[in-house]
């Protein structure tokens, strides 16, 4: 009877099965919070156009825009944590992925540090780095076309960078935080806040497949 109620309480509410999978994890911890079907539990700030879901994929293309996490995991908002993203790029793609950051209306996030996605853009600043505080110059640790692995962990006042499970960047920030160079007139300090994608310009594209957190202590 029970599995009779709850599978109509399914069919006759769709969204539930959506909010049910943000609160569940897999045998590592990991809370995956893309469920490859909507954006439920996102939220874009501008240019809506820029987002869309296919074959159970973000597609990031368009004007710029972002696409912060306000689901229910951890309440939205981390301070420990590792991130596992599925990503590809196509040829002259720039995005990133925010994090310790917060909702904006519009504009780059000028809060939190952003781990660059970015294998043959014009920018230097490759995939793996810590933009503008520690930098993976000139060339990407992956190609076009290729799904890689991202992974971005905090844990205190270090963060470590991962591609296809090589570490890219190890940086512990010192006290006072970041010079006044690496910040780049943004509030990149270690605190805690929420995830957000980025999508650069309408020349980018980039796809997702799946973005995991593990909230650690």
């Amino acid at each position: 009877m029970k599995l009779l109620s709850a599978l109509a309480l399914t069919i006759l509410m769709p969204g539930l099965a959506l909010a049910d999978h943000h609160g569940s994890k897999d045998k590592d911890g990991f809370f995956e919070l893309f469920n490859g079907k909507s954006l439920d539990g996102w939220t874009i700030n501008e240019s809506p156009d820029s987002w869309k879901v296919s074959d159970g994929k973000i597609i990031v293309k368009g004007p710029r825009s972002h696409l912060f996490y306000t689901g229910k995991v951890n309440k939205a908002n981390f301070k420990n944590f590792e991130a596992k993203l599925q990503v590809l790029t196509k040829k002259g793609a720039n995005a990133g992925f925010y994090f310790h950051t917060k909702f904006q209306k519009d504009g780059w996030p000028k809060k939190g540090f952003e781990a660059q996605i970015n294998a043959t853009q014009g920018d230097p600043k490759k995939t793996g780095s810590l933009y503008g505080v520690r930098n993976v110059m000139n060339t990407a640790p992956h190609k076009d076309e290729e799904w890689f692995d991202y992974h971005i962990a905090v844990r205190g006042n270090k963060i470590t960078i991962k591609v296809n499970g090589k570490t890219t960047i190890e940086y512990t920030q010192p006290e006072g935080g970041p010079t006044k160079a690496e910040r780049g007139g943004f509030d990149r300090f270690l605190d805690s806040g929420t995830f957000a994608i980025q999508c650069h310009d309408p020349g980018s594209e980039v796809h997702i497949r799946s973005v995991k957190v593990k909230p650690l202590k």
